[in-house]
């Protein structure tokens, strides 16, 4: 048999997108795991960075995680000293998450290495195909504007 198995699904833009996606994941977990961290942790400080001071419960509907993961992940990210969980001065009752010096430094080591990482997925693809290429993901995945 010449022809792979299951041709008719391997040729739907759903499998292959399915399948360079998850390449893409293992690269960058890769590229993220030689800085100690995880893609979840990575997520959470980026988006500490880019919305902090933010409410706890804030953070976690930004980014779409689970209240009871999101603790375990702050959890982590304060005890390495990654950011700080103070009240909030706007409303006592809740925590307000912030980067420290060490985790904006940790953030910067790991937004290089996903680039790499993503550089490496979009290798066989030429400059202007890789902004093509990324143009049309946004459109199919409904987050173009």
């Amino acid at each position: 048999m010449s022809e792979a198995p299951l041709p008719a699904i391997r040729s739907l833009p759903s499998w292959l997108l399915g399948r360079a996606a998850a390449r893409g994941r293992t690269l960058v977990a890769e590229a993220l795991a030689e800085e100690d961290m995880r893609m979840w942790h990575h997520v959470v400080l980026s988006a500490v960075r880019d919305l902090g001071p933010v409410a706890q419960a804030d953070l976690g509907r930004g980014i779409g995680l689970d209240p009871k993961d999101l603790v375990g992940i702050l959890d982590d990210l304060q005890s390495a000293d990654l950011v700080l969980r103070e009240p909030d001065p706007r409303d006592r009752r809740k925590n307000a998450v912030s980067l420290t010096p060490r985790g904006a430094r940790l953030l910067g080591r790991c937004e290089k290495a996903a680039r790499a990482a993503n550089d490496e997925l979009l290798a066989p693809l030429s400059a202007a195909e890789r902004e093509q290429f990324t143009d049309m993901l946004r459109r199919i995945s409904g987050t173009a504007g």
